[in-house]
């Protein structure tokens, strides 16, 4: 399932697929509209079964996410990396492919986290660039999501949106949204969050994320929202979410849930949450 239209427009709504949760899926085929999985988790020879998807993708639509590609890096992109997707790709035929608006890839390793770029020109004409190469390869429309932040660069020259919006019309790419990352990047450097989902043109918008955070405290009694995926959604996202769908952007919205996991039902009352929002602004979708 490769399209848009193999969704069901009334379940719109999908969660992340995690181990903890493949023997319950295949025993109960619990009613989800689709399921998103960390592609590089399935390079990996000692990862998820690859005969755990072919069985999930007979009856739920895959989207893949990357967190490795490194669009971002001055190094250029991992070839292998891109051979991998490209494979993985024509063996399950995902909906939608999606990577970060970040980098993490250096001298040939790669840091365990997503690192923040400065939004300047330089690193404006190295994101097409990167961007353009992995869609030609690949031969599909890729979707950038944007980060959660706990720094800005002095040197930056656009706003997040701003960047986000114009290396999307530039390449051709689409935004994945992550509201919680909005709400995060918003909270720690006291943007305006709702101003930042106006800057984003609806049209552009091929899916949505939601999470939960955590709040970090310091010594010095500072403190920061850290996008950790350990908990509900809450309210605060959940009207950021209803201020997006109110702007037409009625899309996939996948619940993200990485850390002190729950029992399958708790991401599915998140998903019900999410879809019930959505069922009050249904509107044309495809």
């Amino acid at each position: 399932m490769d399209s848009l239209e193999a969704l069901n427009p009334e379940a719109l709504v999908g969660v992340g697929l995690r181990r903890p949760h493949h023997s319950f899926i295949l025993e109960n085929k619990p009613p989800m509209g689709w399921f998103e999985i960390i592609s590089e988790n399935y390079f990996k020879k000692d990862g998820p079964s690859l005969s755990f998807l072919d069985k999930i993708c007979v009856d739920y639509p895959l989207s893949f996410h990357g967190i490795g590609l490194s669009l971002g890096s001055a190094e250029g992109l991992d070839k292998g990396y891109l051979s991998s997707l490209k494979e993985f790709m024509n063996r399950f035929f995902p909906f939608l492919i999606s990577d970060h608006l970040s980098w993490s890839n250096v001298q040939g390793g790669a840091f365990p986290t997503l690192l923040p770029i400065p939004y300047t020109d330089e690193s404006f004409a190295l994101f097409a660039d990167h961007i353009a190469q992995a869609q030609d390869f690949l031969g599909r429309e890729m979707l950038l999501e944007n980060p959660s932040s706990y720094l800005e660069y002095k040197e930056s020259t656009f706003s997040e949106a701003d960047f986000l919006t114009t290396l999307c019309q530039k390449t051709g790419a689409k935004i994945l949204l992550d509201i919680n990352n909005v709400f995060v990047s918003a909270s720690n450097h006291e943007w305006d969050a709702k101003a930042y989902l106006d800057a984003i043109p609806p049209e552009l918008v091929k899916e949505i994320h939601l999470a939960g955070h955590s709040l970090r405290t310091f010594d010095d009694g500072t403190a920061l929202l850290v996008d950790t995926h350990s908990s509900r959604v809450c309210d605060e996202v959940w009207e950021l979410y209803a201020y997006a769908i109110a702007r037409g952007m009625v899309v996939p919205t996948l619940i993200e849930w990485d850390d002190e996991i729950p029992e399958f039902e708790g991401l599915a009352h998140e998903a019900k949450i999410a879809q019930s929002y959505l069922d009050t602004r249904q509107v044309a979708y495809g």
